[in-house]
């Protein structure tokens, strides 16, 4: 890693271009959301899961495969297959049709698995209609997941480092989330239960890459001298000394899900985008959006030790 050896990038000296580059985005994730809202009354793509639909169990009595069943149901157009039960058994989540019944959306499954199987070869065992009640209550659960995580980030943090790094880290995960969101909106990406389960890994990914850089400030800022130093500086050297570790394992990382988005299928390909653009937001954010917020923080509110000398200086007026 010779391009991170004693390397002296000047990151923090380009935090206001990356400000603006990361809002600029924001905002254009947000009118995408609203533009989705006012012409599919819905702010993002919401899957079978969260919207309803009709569930439709099949079982072979021949040899079959979710991607053969993908393919006779329309390939990358098919509705949400997963294998249930035996091998050759399989259940399908098919969108709510307007004007259709269950009856009608099963026949209209059977007739097109009929073009590549045999009549004699499937069975419908199971048709039910699952309401979008139920996706509302998972929508809500998926909300208050994320909203959780964020404040146990937040508590967490400020136990275990100082409350500014706290409200940094808090607001970083926040910028990965809503990045993550716009990026779902601007492309129309299905919002399925894989996808919630992915964006809740980015936050955790994020985190942990944003708790390395902070635990190099920490101990930079407890070095002989360290609260002496220029804090900007200290703040740059810090992410400069984690750089290689941090480029490593997004590497590793970027390889495998690009292996996952390349061989994984139609199955995985939403999941493994939404990971892989997750771990790109989060590199880019523990470098241009964390250590830069937590420097804002310091120059706008001090640190904990600048709020102790204000009380000692408060104790000895007062007893003079």
């Amino acid at each position: 890693m010779w391009l991170f050896h004693e390397a002296k990038y000047q990151f923090i000296a380009k935090r206001r271009v990356a400000f603006w580059a990361s809002a600029a985005f924001l905002v254009l994730g947000i009118a995408a959301m609203g533009w989705n809202a006012a012409s599919t009354g819905k702010l993002l793509n919401y899957g079978v899961d969260f919207t309803g639909g009709t569930l439709v169990q099949v079982r072979f009595d021949v040899p079959a495969t979710d991607n053969d069943l993908r393919q006779a149901l329309g390939g990358a157009e098919a509705p949400p297959i997963t294998r249930f039960g035996a091998d050759n058994e399989f259940v399908i989540r098919a969108p709510v049709q307007e004007g259709s019944s269950i009856d009608e959306t099963a026949a209209g499954i059977a007739a097109q698995i009929g073009g590549t199987y045999g009549a004699d070869d499937f069975e419908i065992v199971r048709r039910e209609l699952v309401g979008p009640k139920i996706g509302a209550e998972l929508q809500q659960k998926a909300v208050l997941a994320i909203l959780f995580s964020l404040v146990l980030t937040l508590i967490y943090i400020a136990i275990r480092f100082e409350f500014r790094f706290g409200v940094a880290s808090v607001v970083a995960t926040a910028h990965d989330m809503l990045a993550t969101l716009g990026f779902l909106a601007i492309f129309r990406v299905e919002i399925s239960l894989p996808t919630v389960a992915a964006i809740l890994t980015i936050l955790g990914y994020s985190l942990n890459d944003t708790i390395v850089v902070f635990d190099r400030i920490r101990e930079n800022l407890n070095k002989k001298g360290g609260r002496r130093q220029d804090p900007q500086g200290l703040v740059n050297r810090s992410i400069n000394e984690t750089l290689p570790r941090t480029v490593l394992t997004s590497g590793t990382t970027l390889a495998v899900l690009m292996s996952l988005l390349v061989l994984g299928g139609v199955v995985n390909r939403d999941f493994a985008t939404v990971l892989i653009l997750g771990v790109l937001i989060g590199t880019y954010s523990s470098i241009f959006i964390a250590s830069p917020a937590l420097l804002e923080i310091q120059r706008r509110y001090g640190t904990a030790a600048d709020a102790e000398d204000k009380k000692r200086q408060r104790r000895t007026a007062a007893t003079v």
